[in-house]
Parts: structure tokens; sequence; C-alpha cells
């Protein structure tokens, strides 16, 4: 008899990629400079790969291995986080090309900036990942980018199209986004089994190997903030990103050694809280904050990130039942919310005057309309201005730079929820109790050097595997 339960990721994972692979055939092109026939066209490669790159790193190296601070789930968290990576971004070139290219009858083109978009795609759900890391299979997870990225990308769509909150680091559409999806799908599979479990701890080298991660994350992050951004803009987004990361950091230090009641620093706090003031800055990189400004909002970020590590996670595992595996919402979660809070502090007080051509450059939406002496005016002065937009006023903008915010913890939170709710079916395979937290059930693991757990865990997981015998 056929063992269905053994076949059901790889037939999965099969499928699609086949899907995609028939879909790219139909809907997916190169970019012009890319063909063979456009030997005159100009390649983006030397100018913008160097910053993909740094994404791309950090997406693969970084993310994977900010996770292996398990002791008994570090295959899983750089193998499964590039599954993942290598899954969602296939997908996102779908559903983005689908969104603005496809529905216009066109292709979708495979260009520099799409790598770096759908790049960023998977970040999102590998911080949702962070959430649920230890407590899923691979089959669930796959499944849950597959909704994700498509909840995502609408999200963005309709912040970025339709209410126009300008975001160039993703810190509300992917970080915010990513977090409080992971938070609503963790809450829905919690189970009394994740806290009795032994096997989530870390070791001395599992922490140091996590620390790996976030170095190069820490590293990369102006690229990250800066990527999609271009001229003046692109080179404040690397500065502010740059000083908030550093003053984000000293604080980090300074506050863990305070709240410890020994006055010494958790590696917990260095290794995420260091990373908030990236995500902090990232709404408002390509503003005009002044230094000083990013500097207090990463400082700020190291604020809210170690005291969220210190009192809140504990609370939401105890009162509301969310299990943060990651913490990601101390790293991605509350400092999105700051980050698009700052966004639209800086658009309700910015002006033409101070801010130049940046402030029709980065708001779009505060062109004068058509038809107008005011557009006439400012066309005038900016030769880049070729039609009217919606002639919104700085305070409107701050307006629905906040809106964009709540909708996209909305659509996060309940898509997150009926995902949960999805994954909860048997047929997905959730891990049992003695498997949680641990490579062995995904993995072949040599047990030379592979941390042990308690007793009681080990006699689950005994169990556990003398019952999948007796049935075969």
């Amino acid at each position: 008899m056929v063992n269905w339960k053994r076949y059901k990721f790889s037939l999965f994972a099969f499928t699609l990629e086949i899907v995609f692979i028939i879909l790219f055939g139909v809907l997916a092109e190169y970019d012009g400079p890319a063909k063979p026939t456009n030997k005159d066209l100009a390649s983006p490669v030397p100018t913008m790969y160097p910053m993909f790159q740094d994404v791309h790193v950090m997406i693969f190296v970084g993310f994977g291995f900010l996770m292996t601070f398990l002791k008994r789930y570090g295959y899983s968290a750089v193998g499964v986080n590039l599954l993942i990576a290598a899954f969602a971004i296939q997908w996102a070139f779908l559903v983005r090309g689908v969104i603005h290219s496809v529905i216009h009858g066109e292709k979708i083109h495979i260009t520099l900036l799409e790598m770096l978009s759908a790049d960023f795609a998977s970040a999102t759900v590998l911080i949702s990942f962070g959430a649920v890391l230890g407590k899923t299979s691979a089959l669930q997870l796959l499944v849950m980018a597959l909704i994700e990225v498509l909840l995502a990308q609408i999200n963005e769509y309709i912040g970025l199209d339709k209410i126009g909150g300008v975001d160039v680091g993703e810190s509300m559409y992917i970080h915010a986004f990513g977090a409080y999806f992971g938070l609503a799908v963790a809450r829905v599979l919690y189970t009394e089994d994740i806290e009795d479990s032994k096997g989530e701890g870390t070791v001395y080298h599992s922490d140091l190997f996590s620390m790996i991660g976030t170095i190069f994350l820490w590293l990369f992050w102006p690229s990250f903030n800066g990527g999609a951004a271009e001229g003046d803009e692109q080179y404040r987004a690397v500065i502010n990103t740059y000083l908030s990361l550093c003053a984000c950091t000293v604080v980090t230090f300074a506050l863990s050694a305070v709240v410890d009641k020994k006055g010494r620093v958790e590696m917990v706090h260095i290794q995420n809280a260091t990373l908030a003031g990236g995500v902090a800055v990232g709404t408002s990189a390509n503003m005009p904050l002044q230094p000083w400004g990013a500097l207090l909002a990463g400082s700020v970020a190291g604020v809210i990130s170690v005291l969220g590590y210190k009192f809140l996670t504990p609370m939401m595992a105890k009162k509301l039942r969310i299990h943060d595996t990651c913490g990601v919402h101390n790293l991605h979660g509350m400092p999105g919310v700051l980050a698009g809070i700052v966004g639209a502090v800086a658009a309700a007080l910015a002006s033409e005057a101070t801010w130049g051509q940046s402030y029709y450059e980065i708001f779009g939406k505060v062109i004068p309309m058509d038809n107008t002496t005011e557009l006439a005016a400012v066309m005038s002065n900016y030769s880049f201005i070729e039609k009217g937009s919606d002639g919104r006023s700085a305070l409107q903008q701050g307006g629905f730079q906040m809106l964009a915010l709540v909708v996209t913890l909305c659509i996060a939170i309940v898509g997150g929820i009926l995902t949960g709710f999805l994954l909860k079916l048997p047929i997905f395979n959730a891990p049992k109790k003695g498997h949680l937290f641990d490579d062995q059930e995904f993995w072949v693991v040599q047990q030379h050097g592979f941390p042990q757990i308690e007793v009681d865990d080990m006699n689950e997981t005994h169990n556990e595997t003398k019952m999948q015998l007796m049935e075969h």
C-alpha cells in the first residue's frame, strides 16, 4: 500500500514547478536588453545588479542563518528557507506579472527590477516563516507561501497604486505584512504541545550561527531599503539606513544590559533588535529625514524591539496564545508599524520649498490636478512631470500613508487567520509533539553531534515512530 504521507510534499512541489514552467512559457519573456536581437540596448546589470545581489544574499544567507538559533532545527532554518524563497520568487513573478502586465494584454518581462521585487516578495514569506518556525511542515509552508505571496502583492497594489502610500524600503508592505500574517497563522496553529516541547532551545554554537545571519543582514540592509530607488533618493536611503542601524545597535546593547538583572546582554536581542533600525526607516528611507532623524528612528526601534523581546513576547504566548518563535513581532512587526508612522509624519511635514523636486518624485499624488494653474506652474519648474495627479496636500498624503498601513495590517491579519485554519487540515502533515522544533522528521540527520532532547520528548518521538510502523 502506498504511503501518501511520504509523497504529498514531493507531489505538491513537483506539480507546482511543472505549472510554473508552463506559465512562464506562455506568459513571460526576457526584458528588452536581454534579448539576443537587441544588441543596441544598454544592460542594467552594471548599475543595478550589485544592489540586487546584496538583497539576494540577505534572503538566502541572512534570513536563513538568522533562524539557526534553534539547537535541533538548523537544517530546516537554512534549507527550508532556501526552498521557500526559491518557490516564492517564481510565484511572485507570475502574480506581479498578472497584476501589472497580463491584465493589460502584455507579456511578463523578466527584468532586474522585477527580480528585486520577487526577492522582496519572498522576504514577506520568510518573515512569516520566523513566526511559525519549528511548528510547521514543509508542505504547510509551501501552501502558506502560495497564499501569502498572492495576498501581499494584492495588498501592495492597493497600497501603492490605489491609495498612493509610498514605501521605498517596503517596511509596511513586507515587514509589517509578513510579521502580522505570520503571527495570525501562529495563533491559529497554537497548541499546548508547543509550550510543552523541550525541543525549543538554543546552544552556544547555534546562537553563534544565528549571528552570521545578523551580520549579513546588518551589512546589506542599506541595499534592501535603497535598491528600488534612484539618484539622490537612493543615496539618502543608503545614508539613512546606515545611520539608523548604527544607532539601533548601540541602544540595543545598552538597553539589553539594563533589563537583565545582572546587567548582562542577551544574545537574542543582539541577533534581532540590532536590525530593527533598518526596518524603522524603510518607508521613509528615501525622504530627507536628516541624519539626526535617522539616528532617532533607529534608537526608538532598538528600544521597542528589546522591550518587546523581554516583556511582550512572553506575555503574548501566555495571555494571547501567540507563540512567536523568532520574535518577528519585535524585529519586523512593531518596527514596521513605526516605519509607517515615521513615513506618515514625514509626508505630512513635507513641502516643495524644503524638498524641492523630490517632493513630487516621491509623492506622485501631490502633483496638482490636470487643467489647473498650479499644474502649469509646477510643470514649468520640473520637466519630468508630464501630467496631473490627485493634487493632494502634504497633510492629506500623510493621512493616506496611515491608511495604507491600516489596510496592510487588516489584510495581513485576516489573511493569516484564514490561512492558519486551512493549514490545520490533517492533509498538510502538521508536525506532532515529538517532532516540533526538530529536523529529523524532514531531514536525514547524522546523530553524531546532534543536540539531544529531554527524555519525555524522546519517548514521545519513539512512540510516534512505533505507531507509524504499525500502520504499515
